[in-house]
């Protein structure tokens, strides 16, 4: 079990970049899947990205492929979510999200993620 906290959120224009953080206490899981989620009101929690932590294989949703990358430092035990091109529809709370390795398998099931942060607001305008 791990603790998560985002940050990184905020507001920028369309085509704006945006990098999000999630500290992971005590450490990011030497063989685990961390994931970004988001979500808005009108819809329920979408996968984003996800990484395979034993070899940083990683996962992107079709929507933001080639936009978004996620990536990990562990001496900053970071799971970061670097978003470029960022669009209205990229809008909403985003959660950082872990679970073991597999769930890498499945990783676009929230279901399957035991552990949370509380979420950082992103807002693209347009």
């Amino acid at each position: 079990q791990v603790q998560l906290v985002e940050s990184g959120g905020g507001s920028v224009q369309a085509g704006g970049s945006l990098r999000l953080s999630c500290a992971v206490s005590p450490e990011i899981p030497v063989n685990g899947c961390m994931a970004w989620f988001r979500q808005t009101p009108a819809k329920e929690r979408e996968a984003v990205a996800a990484i395979y932590t034993a070899s940083d294989y990683p996962y992107s949703a079709d929507s933001v492929k080639g936009r978004f990358t996620i990536s990990r430092d562990n001496a900053e035990k970071t799971v970061f979510l670097q978003m470029n091109s960022l669009k209205p529809e990229d809008t909403g709370m985003y959660y950082c999200a872990a679970a073991s390795w597999r769930t890498c398998g499945s990783w676009s099931n929230p279901q399957y993620f035991f552990d949370w942060g509380q979420g950082t607001q992103v807002t693209v305008s347009a």
